[in-house]
């Protein structure tokens, strides 16, 4: 076997041809001029649904993205068969930079953020008022993630035939939040659902709440063509049972807004959550953080915010909701 020194002559040197071609490699990527605009609809075990130009094409991702992903309501460029006919597979390799993403996390101790839905401007937080039973506590958790991301928050209370709405509202009430009360009935004559859909008009809206409390049952009543499972409330555990597996975005009749569907949730986490973002949803409150200490909580002696309240620039009720609201990222949901 023929050995070489430690400084072989370059004409003593053999070259393997390169069986895949002699092209050097780039760092450059394609612009992908011509890609389609797409809007991500749902995703299935990584596979994409998009609508482009009001045809529902399937896609995957682009191995160029890395570990870039998209979810529902993204914004992406997709190329390839963009036909959307049977068996056809495009590719997406672009996500569009997003104006809003709704996050959350398993629990308060999990780093492990999931986006939950992108381009949002508004999250519907749907509750039932009995069966199961109001939990406030995620209501609270829901309207920090609203807060951080910069989503409008709208209340929508369910199933006011078998309990009163009053003493949910009245502690909501210092937040200025939406509301809209609905009932069996009402949801049955359609009545509801035009009520709903005056709130979504030209918004992409998110509904998400604990499941068993109707949410599904509402978008189906909103977008009575694309129709989902529904499930029911366990009669011992009092919780409700997923139906909903998938996030899935679906046009208002007449192209009015958008709305998302989400799985039920057992918990909202905040690991995510900078708290000093969410005053930014108090303007009252806002400018009276100018003579707070450097990382003030908002919820310590020093904190200016009491002696702002003192002075008469703000409702006394509507710092003990930011405080409130501050305090869930410490609190357990159930407690």
């Amino acid at each position: 076997m023929r050995r070489y020194g430690k400084n072989p002559d370059e004409d003593d040197i053999r070259v393997r041809p390169n069986p895949k071609g002699n092209r050097p490699r780039t760092n450059i990527r394609p612009k992908h001029a011509d890609a389609g605009e797409g809007l991500v609809l749902t995703v299935d075990r990584g596979r994409l649904t998009c609508l482009i130009d009001g045809r529902t094409v399937t896609a995957m991702k682009a191995r160029e993205l890395g570990r870039k992903s998209a979810v529902v309501g993204d914004r992406v460029a997709v190329v390839g068969d963009l036909t959307g006919a049977k068996d056809t597979l495009a590719r997406i390799v672009r996500v569009e930079p997003r104006s809003s993403t709704l996050r959350r996390t398993a629990d308060d101790d999990d780093p492990f953020e999931r986006v939950v839905v992108a381009n949002a401007d508004q999250l519907a937080i749907v509750t039932a008022l009995a069966d199961p039973e109001p939990r406030p506590r995620l209501i609270d958790r829901c309207l920090v993630a609203a807060y951080d991301a910069g989503l409008d928050p709208l209340l929508v209370l369910t199933k006011s035939d078998l309990a009163s709405a009053d003493a949910l509202l009245e502690s909501y009430g210092a937040l200025g939040v939406p509301y809209i009360v609905t009932n069996r009935d009402e949801l049955a004559d359609g009545i509801a659902a035009e009520r709903v859909r005056a709130s979504l008009a030209g918004r992409m809206t998110a509904f998400v709440g604990h499941s068993g409390v109707g949410k599904t049952t509402l978008v189906n009543a909103l977008v009575p063509e694309r129709r989902r499972a529904t499930g029911h409330v366990n009669a011992v555990t009092g919780r409700g049972r997923h139906t909903t597996t998938s996030a899935l975005a679906l046009p208002l009749p007449g192209g009015s807004g958008w709305v998302i569907d989400t799985p039920g949730v057992r918990s909202f986490g905040l690991h995510h959550v900078d708290p000093s973002r969410v005053i930014h949803a108090f303007p009252d409150l806002e400018p009276g953080t100018a003579g707070c200490p450097r990382a003030c909580s908002h919820d310590e002696p020093d904190c200016a915010l009491d002696e702002w309240v003192t002075d008469g620039h703000a409702d006394p009720a509507r710092l003990y909701s930011l405080r409130r609201l501050l305090a869930t990222r410490e609190r357990r949901e159930g407690d």
